[in-house]
Order: C-alpha cells, then sequence, then structure tokens
C-alpha cells in the first residue's frame, strides 16, 4: 500500500500548466516539521514536491498561496530521469489525491475564496407552503 499523509506550509505558491494534452497539473511544495529535535536542540524539516491532478490542481492553484498550512493525502512516486551532465537521478514526488486548507480565511487564504459558490444556509428563507382544501378523508 503506498498511502501518505502530510500537513505542512507550502514554501511557494502553487504553479499550475498543462500537459501537450491539456490537462491541468498543479506543481507545489510544502515544508513539514519533525515531531523531535536534532542533537543541536533544532527541529529539522522535511520539503515535500507535491502534484495535483485536473480539478484538484486547479481548486490548490486558486485558493492556496505560499505560507498556508495545508494537509495533503496521496501516494509517493519515484521519478527516475538524467540531468543535464547525463548523471541518473531521482525524484520522488507526493500525488496529491485530496487536498484540506487548513489555514482560516482571516489568516491569509486567498482572496478569491469568498468567491467559490456558497451553500445555502439552513437560515435562508424558503418559499411559502401553498395551502390545499383538505377534506378530511384519508387517501388509503
Amino acid at each position: 500500500m503506498n498511502k501518505v499523509f502530510l500537513i505542512g506550509n507550502l514554501t511557494r505558491d502553487p504553479e499550475l500548466t498543462e500537459t501537450a494534452g491539456g490537462i491541468k497539473i498543479c506543481r507545489f511544495s510544502i515544508a513539514v516539521n519533525r515531531n523531535y529535535s536534532g542533537s543541536d536542540g533544532e527541529r529539522k524539516t522535511d520539503f515535500f514536491n507535491c502534484v495535483a491532478w485536473r480539478g484538484l490542481g486547479e481548486t490548490v492553484a486558486r485558493f492556496a498561496k505560499k505560507g498556508n498550512k495545508v494537509a495533503v493525502c496521496g501516494s509517493i512516486e519515484l521519478r527516475n530521469y538524467e540531468d543535464s551532465q547525463g548523471i541518473k537521478r531521482t525524484g520522488v514526488d507526493i500525488v496529491a489525491t485530496d487536498v484540506e486548507f487548513l489555514t482560516p480565511r482571516s489568516q491569509g487564504m486567498d482572496d478569491s475564496f469568498d468567491s467559490a459558490p456558497s451553500v445555502p444556509s439552513a437560515n435562508s428563507k424558503k418559499a411559502a407552503l401553498q395551502s390545499f382544501d383538505d377534506d378530511g378523508d384519508i387517501p388509503f
């Protein structure tokens, strides 16, 4: 099973691009603090490159920005490639299947978040019911 859950802060604004086939892809990275301190008393931080595809990628690019705290659920994907000097390298990406925004709107979420579709509240006004003539007979 290949499943990973991370909570961290975006290290840069997400970058939304498109493949040659027209599929949206969003690349972003997050910094995740370790649960322990090193011998020098400093907490270490790990940096993860993340990828979100299609609608999820568009959502991340639209609503997240550098410094926002996010929870990422996904899988680890290894990429083998050759760099410009011909040296074989391995890249590690987190392929996101779910991203939850943890930074409250008041603390720096993108202003476009306010323009997201809203769900009607329970207090919203509903149409009045029409009265009908009930002669008291039970229909069964």
